[in-house]
């Protein structure tokens, strides 16, 4: 295997049944590579945490996975009948989104916006997964909010009852406690755990290290080789 970073490494192999496997995949952008010729399998009900320094490969992988960047060349499945529209993205908060002028309401509800076709409205099922992933988040007492004039820590759990709607059985996650204060931190890797628990696979990229030993099934270490044994 080579890759134009490091060969990452695993721990804690579970042995369960693959959800992703990914086949000799390359990921990059223009004529960088950014991950070459990765082979990995991610099983069903993994907790897994994606750690290493900037620019090695971590949002570029969960980007692949969630189908918004196109492998190279290889391939990633899709296994135990996945579907895309089964997977749910927490990317890394952008200014954009934390100034956004819309109730938390409107934003949990904008994740089924490609789902209800020419329909002006909402239907009564989103609504009420909706309401579902906000009580899974605790954000159902802030829905009619704003969501600009919230605290760190309660807009990125917003974005995560978002994620939620669309996360029937995989959740990716991009940095969700980056800064966040202790308390809003704990209480985001409570509610990750507790998801975990009641059943979806996890992968969350982290800087995190300590976290990523205690929260996490599997940690795929892409720090190069030379990092590792500092």
């Amino acid at each position: 295997m080579h890759s134009t970073t490091n060969m990452p490494s695993v721990q804690g192999a579970t042995g369960a049944t693959p959800l992703i496997k990914c086949r000799q995949l390359t990921l990059g952008y223009g004529n960088k590579d950014i991950v070459s010729d990765f082979d990995y399998d991610i099983d069903s009900g993994d907790y897994l945490c994606i750690v290493g320094r900037n620019g090695s490969g971590k949002t570029t992988l969960l980007r692949g996975i969630s189908g918004l960047l196109s492998p190279k060349s290889g391939s990633i499945e899709l296994c135990e009948g996945l579907t895309r529209n089964q997977i749910g993205y927490l990317p890394q908060m952008t200014a954009v989104q934390k100034d956004f002028p819309a109730s938390v309401e409107e934003i949990v509800l904008s994740a089924f916006q490609g789902k209800k076709g020419l329909l002006p409205f909402y239907k009564r099922a989103h609504r009420e997964r909706a309401m579902e992933c906000m009580a899974l988040t605790r954000t159902e007492s802030l829905r009619k909010a704003c969501f600009r004039e919230l605290s760190g820590g309660q807009r990125q759990r917003v974005l995560l009852a978002r994620a939620l709607c669309a996360a029937e059985r995989l959740l990716l996650l991009d940095e969700p406690v980056t800064g966040l204060d202790p308390e809003s931190t704990e209480s985001m890797y409570k509610i990750i755990s507790d998801l975990h628990h009641d059943g979806m696979t996890v992968i969350m990229v982290t800087h995190d290290l300590e976290a990523a030993h205690r929260e996490a099934s599997r940690i795929l270490d892409f720090n190069p080789i030379e990092d590792r044994r500092a």
